[in-house]
Formats: structure tokens, sequence, C-alpha cells
């Protein structure tokens, strides 16, 4: 109980000293409103019960008053320090384990020495927490286009999280909102509340501003791990009886909405348990940036056990982003993952001395409140094996542990876990989160979300549609129009089909009429293949539609449920994997075609002979990305630098696709990739090679009439600085694929991982040749030949190369018809002189018999 209650009176300490007091003079409790707050329709937990606030309301950003007072917590909120003390604490901060061994050193043998660092001059005092602030919109809430209140849905909510590991002093909430001018008009207010506790309302008033800004004070006290914020209209029970009400009454939170939090870190200790904490956490909302420490001699070994990391890490890190900033012979300022050879020194720290792999944790030396994971080893090999046990559970409560080899699998084509499976039906319900069911309750509620990603390369023929089967069921209350009433499908934004409650036709309503049951309960859908993304959503949403009589009580009738039966599917398994490529679109949604074999199993990640930080660090981002769209670390991974001349490395380069990272300063290299390639390297400049007279033969006689050479070139002679992508065929193995990332500069370079974080981005990057620059965005081209990639029998081969090649095919067939019709011009033409010439015919036999 001691270290409890000391992390108690530490954490009251700091809330102390953050000045975090609410007004109890602001605002005076209500306990008879909102005690049936039902859960917010965006979130999968429901906001405590709580007292209503009285009529408190914040002043606007841009007046030049005060931000407004903070509703005061009512009797049973508990304070931070309370809070975590039953169960938030970080872990490894509770009371010790008994002590561990080192795991996979034979017993009798000392435990592994601990790192060596340089004492400095003046030892600085030992911090215990570190100042921090943290800012949190609602789009990175997971609610990119915000929250909207309107019709039935006047209430909603959002679930926020917080590393376990920082303590909030200061909170503010920056809201914007968009308000109609019919709902303004009533005069009434936003009330908010965060975990069941009030926080105040605001005046919804309506402008001809995009948005009206407001700031509210939170008290820190309120703020914890895991957190609710939500709204409501107050006079919502009036607003549900009017008809209509969703096209006249809305209020929208902005997505741009943010929660600005100060506080202070806290230092959870060096226990290996703790891991992936303190580097990535889980709870943490705000994408990631975990540093990659180097030696100054950096090897290719090192990189690649950093791309295992860097992978698992994307996947931890899921939607919130991660990036790998690279360091090299320095430590970082807070949290930083440092790989290298034992005895090793990097800045200040000399890697300890251990016979095989190892890894360790330790405080930073320039902040102990920071850590530095250390993966140790003498070969590559060794690295490999350190970093592969990361990706498993530590239990161990030490600072230090010993690897044992282990054998890592290897993965086989498509079977990415976070891709659907494409060789059954697959159930709607496999593809729900753990938080997620497929039943609404009520008649205003959100729509069901199913979302899944598919391999890149799905092939259907002409005509062949992928089946979707839906079985669902509606409410049978009374008081339902079951003509109006509907069930909307939509995938991704392209609406689909509305689906009735009853069946549709004459013999199916005169048996409705008559009493007979003609419920439709299921549909199949047939989805056009171009429908399906690498990322997918189906919405499902029940349009309940109440009868004109019906009353007012009902309107608020939460007890109805609708649902969707756990037995639809959506079945693949008439798909091939099949496609063209180059195409960049795969690569960005997708990493394809690397992420077919998603260990990299047959990729090279491709690096110039001395790569700079910031190319090191983006191949890092390139292997977190892969990581997060399958689910798989890139355990196999083979990274080079430059291009192997012969060996085993030059075997593994002929036999896998390539994945490179460059800047236009690595003349040599640049022109070694590109020499057999459409591009071309002129003066540190990127060009595209003008195609000769075969090549645009070739081109004309393939279809292939849509290539923008000229264009390309162009665009990139008239740009200075620029960052982007080119494809194209290998020149090493003629069905394999290079994709170079390229950048006229380090600069360029490290802005590429922003760039990847934009969907509008994401959306024009296609064809082989991607340009993204500041002044114009991105722009796509396509300059080199197309190849076939996938699995498909011959003889669907040639009917696919017929399908695709339309003038070859129309010229062959001219060709054989002129040959043909030669041929049996010259016959005919004989025949005829046989026919009319007999004597002549007869003659000649004769002189023949003589």
């Amino acid at each position: 109980m001691k270290p409890l209650l000391l992390r108690a009176l530490c954490l009251s300490t700091l809330l102390t000293l953050g000045n975090v007091q609410a007004d109890p003079t602001s605002v005076t409790s209500d306990s008879s409103a909102l005690s049936d707050i039902p859960p917010p329709a965006d979130v999968g937990s429901a906001a405590a019960p709580a007292a209503a606030p009285a009529a408190t309301s914040a002043q606007p950003a841009e007046n030049a008053q005060p931000a407004a007072t903070p509703a005061q917590p009512v009797e049973n909120a508990q304070p931070a320090a309370a809070a975590m003390a039953e169960g938030d604490l970080p872990a490894g901060d509770e009371e010790a384990l008994p002590p561990g061994t080192n795991e996979g050193l034979p017993a009798g043998l000392p435990p592994l020495p601990a790192p060596v660092m340089d004492e400095p001059a003046a030892q600085p005092a030992v911090s215990l927490n570190q100042p921090l602030s943290t800012t949190v919109s609602v789009a990175q809430m997971g609610q990119s286009r915000g929250i909207t209140l309107t019709g039935g849905q006047l209430q909603s909510g959002i679930v926020f999280t917080l590393p376990t590991d920082e303590v909030v002093t200061n909170a503010r909430l920056n809201l914007s909102l968009k308000v109609s001018q019919a709902l303004a008009a009533r005069n009434t207010s936003l009330q908010l509340m965060l975990n069941g506790q009030p926080l105040g309302t605001l005046p919804l008033s309506a402008s001809d501003r995009a948005s009206e800004d407001y700031q509210l004070d939170i008290p820190a006290a309120m703020v914890v791990s895991s957190n609710n914020l939500s709204f409501k209209i107050n006079d919502a029970d009036q607003l549900l009886c009017e008809r209509d009400s969703a096209e006249q009454y809305q209020v929208t939170i902005l997505p741009k909405t943010t929660l600005a939090l100060e506080g202070q870190q806290l230092n959870i200790g060096t226990s290996l348990r703790n891991f992936p904490r303190p580097f990535i956490d889980p709870l943490r909302m705000s994408p990631a940036s975990v540093a990659m420490v180097f030696g100054e001699d950096v090897t290719p070994g090192e990189v690649s056990a950093a791309a295992i990391l860097a992978s698992w890490m994307g996947i931890q890190a899921d939607y919130r982003g991660i990036s790998f900033p690279v360091l090299r012979d320095r430590l970082p300022e807070k949290n930083g993952v440092v790989l290298g050879h034992p005895g090793e020194k990097i800045g200040s720290l000399t890697l300890p001395d251990s016979e095989g792999p190892s890894l360790h944790i330790v405080d930073n030396p320039d902040n102990p409140v920071y850590k530095l994971l250390l993966i140790v080893g003498k070969s590559d090999d060794q690295l490999r094996q350190a970093t592969w046990r990361l990706l498993q559970p530590v239990s161990i409560d030490e600072s230090a542990l010993a690897v044992v080899p282990q054998s890592m699998p290897q993965r086989k084509p498509y079977d990415a876990p976070r891709w659907i499976n494409t060789e059954r039906p697959v159930r709607l319900s496999e593809l729900l989160r753990k938080d997620q069911n497929l039943t609404t309750t009520g008649i205003w509620h959100d729509a069901l979300r199913v979302n899944f990603r598919a391999a890149p390369d799905l092939f259907l023929w002409d005509g062949d549609t992928i089946p979707v089967q839906l079985n669902y069921r509606f409410p049978s209350e009374s008081w339902i129009d079951e003509d109006s009433s509907l069930l909307n499908v939509t995938l991704n934004g392209t609406f689909l089909r509305n689906l009735t409650v009853n069946k549709v036709g004459l013999l199916e309503n005169i048996w409705h009429r008559l009493g007979g049951d003609a419920r439709q309960e299921k549909y199949t859908l047939k989805l056009e293949p171009y429908l399906i993304y690498g990322d997918n959503q189906m919405q499902l949403y029940f349009n309940i539609k109440p009868k004109a009589s019906a009353p007012c009580s009902v309107l608020t009738n939460n007890n109805i449920k609708s649902r969707i039966e756990d037995n639809s599917f959506i079945d693949l398994s008439n798909t091939r994997h099949f496609t063209l490529l180059p195409n960049l679109s795969y690569f960005v949604g997708a990493s394809f075609p690397f992420s077919r074999l998603a260990d990299y199993s047959q990729t090279v990640l491709m690096l110039p002979e001395k790569p700079g930080n910031a190319e090191i660090s983006t191949l890092l981002d390139m292997a977190g990305r892969s990581g997060n769209a399958t689910g798989v670390a890139l355990t196999q991974n083979s990274v080079m630098f430059g291009i192997p001349a012969s060996g085993t490395l030059r075997g593994r380069l002929e036999n896998s696709d390539i994945l490179s990272v460059s800047t236009l300063a690595q003349t040599g290299f640049n022109r070694d990739m590109l020499a057999a390639s459409p591009y071309e390297l002129n003066n540190h400049t990127l060009g595209v090679k003008v195609p000769n007279t075969l090549d645009n033969l070739r081109g004309w006689l393939t279809g292939d009439w849509n290539r923008q050479t000229l264009d390309a070139d162009r665009y990139f002679s008239s740009n200075e600085d620029w960052r982007g992508f080119i494809s194209y065929r290998s020149p090493w193995n003629s069905s394999r694929l290079v994709v170079m990332t390229v950048a006229t500069d380090d600069n360029q370079l490290a802005r590429l991982h922003n760039d990847m974080t934009s969907s509008r981005i994401n959306a024009g990057i296609r064809g082989d040749t991607a340009i993204i620059t500041d002044e114009n965005g991105i722009r796509s081209f396509r300059v080199g030949a197309m190849f076939p990639s996938g699995q498909m029998p011959w003889y669907m081969m040639v009917v696919w190369y017929a399908n695709q090649h339309a003038v070859l095919l129309a010229l062959l067939a001219l060709f054989c018809s002129v040959l043909v019709g030669l041929s049996v011009y010259v016959l005919l033409k004989r025949h005829s002189r046989r026919r009319l010439h007999p004597q002549n015919n007869s003659n000649t036999s004769g002189e023949k018999k003589e």
C-alpha cells in the first residue's frame, strides 16, 4: 500500500501546483435533469448519469472576456489522483514483483551487465516528472466529419483516452459549432458533460460565419485515462415531437474542435513489462513519434531490425499514425530506440557487453523521466532475433533480457490478418471490432458500420458480381409506417439499395392486406467489383418512420430493436488475384505488391550506399504503413545499401520486388537504378526518356494509348522542389516491380510523412508516377508500359489478352483474313483457268505423256 499512497500524494501535489480550481459560485447543480441520458450514438460506452448544470454559458473566443467558468463537479466525482490510485496506475509502478532471472541464460551465470553512461561534469538533480502539453481534436477522436445533432438524435458523444503515465493539471475545450437558423431562433442551449459530470451550457446562436468558437475551462480532476464527452440540446424532448425536425434543427460540433491539455509526464520505471509503453501507448489518440538511434556507421542489419520493430509499432498505432525520426551517434531528448552492437558507444551511452542478443530499458541520460530501449546484438541475425522477441509478450519485471534464438515463421501469399478472406464467405460479424455489434435501439440512432480491408488486386470477369447476403429484422410495432421505413445500404459512400420492410409485388401486397406474413427479412446484393477498394466501409441504416398518428411518446421509445443477423455475409471466394502493374494507388493504399507476402519475404528494401537520416526515416515510415495495412510485421525483410554486383544478395535481388528510398543527391545510385527504366537522371534532375519508334509502335498495337510521357517530363523539369513515387518493371526480373520513393533533397523527403496522412493526396496517387509539391499538391502520370501480375490459368490469359489488346487482335484478324483471302483467290483463279481452257489442260497433259 505504501507505493499507492506515495503515488496519490505525488499526484495531489501536482494538481495543486497546476492551479486547477473550479469556481463554486459559477454553477448550481440540479439533480432532477438528465438522469436518463442514453449512451452516445457515436461511442460504445455511455456517460454515467449525473446532475445537470444550470444555464451557465461560455463566452465566444473572439470576445475579450475570459473563458466560461466550468461547472463544479458533483460530489461523487473522484479526483484524478484517487482515480489513478484505484486502477489507472501505469504498469510497473505497483509493488515490485519477485525478482526474475535473465531469460535464456543458463543457471549460475551472472546477470547481463548494465550499459555504461558517461558522467557529466555536474550531475543534475533527478526529475520525477516532466511538463507536457497535448492537443486532441474531434477528428483525432474518430469523428473526421464532426458530430451533428439533428432530428431525433439530439444528443451524442465521443470517447477520448489519454496515456496512463500522464497527469493532467490544466484542460481547456476549444469548441467550434455550426448552428442552423431554425434552431438558433428557439433560444435554446447546448449542454456539455464529461464523464457524466456537467461542464456547463452554451447558448446556440446562428451567424453567417463558418463557425462559432467558444473556450471552456475543464477541472483537471475530471480528466482521466478514458473519458466520455457528451452533448445534448436542452429542449430535445420538445423538438422530438415536431415532425420533420431533422431538416430544420441542426447543430454540428466541427472536427476542428480541440481539447488542449497540460500536465506532467510521470516516470514509469525501466521494467520491460511496460513495453511498448512509454514509446507508444494504445491510449494516446494523437500520432506517435519514436526516435530510432544508430551509431555513426549504420549497417543494413540494424536498419532491417528497425524495420521489423517499426512495422510492429505501425500495427499498434493503428489509425493514429506513427513516424520514426532517425538520429546517429546522439541520443534523443525524449524516449527512443537504440540499435547497435555490444560495447558500441552512441552519444553518452555505451551499449552493454553480451554474447548473444539482448534487450534493455534504461533511463535517458539527458532526462531520467524518458527511457531508451536498447536492442543489442553482435550480428545482423542477433539484432533481428532481439527485435523479434519484442513482438511477443514480455512479462518479466526487469530492465534486461537475454534473448533465446527462435525461428521466425514465414507467411503465405495473401494471408494478412487485416485482409478479408477470399477463400470462403465471411460473416459480417467477423469484421466487427470487439466494441461493435449489429443491433440498434430506438428510432434515432447512428448507422451500423462494417469496415474491412481487401487485397487490391481482386479480379472478376465482366458481368460477374460479388454477393452480399443481408438478413435483417425491423421492429414489429404497430405505430411503424412499414411502407416508408427502409434499410439504407451504402458502400464507400456509394448508395447501393433501399431494402423494404415487406416484400414488393402485387401478390405479396394482396397477401399482406389479407393478414398474411409478407415480411422481407433477407436480400442478396450484387456488388460490382469496382466498388471494392483496399479500405472499405459498409453502412447500414434502419430509417424507421413512425405513422402520422403515432403519439409523441413512441418517438423516444428505446425499447425497440433493429438488427442485422449474424449469418449475413460477403462472399469474395469467386474472385482471383490478378491485376496490371505498376499501379501506385495499390502501393499507397495497401503497400502492394510488397504486402502480397506480408512479412516481405520476397521484398528487398534498398537504400543508397551511404543513406542519409531522412532516407532511413522514410523507409521506416513505409515499414510502419505496411504493418498497419496488413497486421503483419516485416520479419523476413532484407535491407541492402546499394546494388549488389554478385553473390547471395544479388540472387535475392533477382527474385524480389524492390522498395527503394533515395534523394536526387545520390547520383550514382539513382543512375544505376534507373538505367533500364523509363526514367533518366540529367544533372541532378529527374526526367522521362523519350520513347523510340519501336516503343511507340508496340504501345499503339497493344492499345496503350494513354501514356503521358511528355507531360510528366515537362512537369519534372518545371519544379525545383518536389517529392513523390515512381514505379517500373524490375530490370532484374521481368515479373517483379520496383517502387522508388524519391525527393529532390532531405527536406522534401521529410515532408512525405505528413503528405501520406492526407486522404486527398492518397486519393490522387495513381499510375506509375506521382509528384507532390507544396504549390500544386499531387499530380499523377503514367509513362511506362504495364504488365500483368497474379494468378490466371493460361486458357483464361488468352481470353484476357484478347480483351485487353483489341487493336492488335483486330489487326491480326485482318492479316489472317487477307492471307486466307489471297490464298483462296489464287486457288479459284487457277480453277477458273482450268475450267475455261480445258484444251490447254489436255495439251499440257499430252506433252507430259510424250
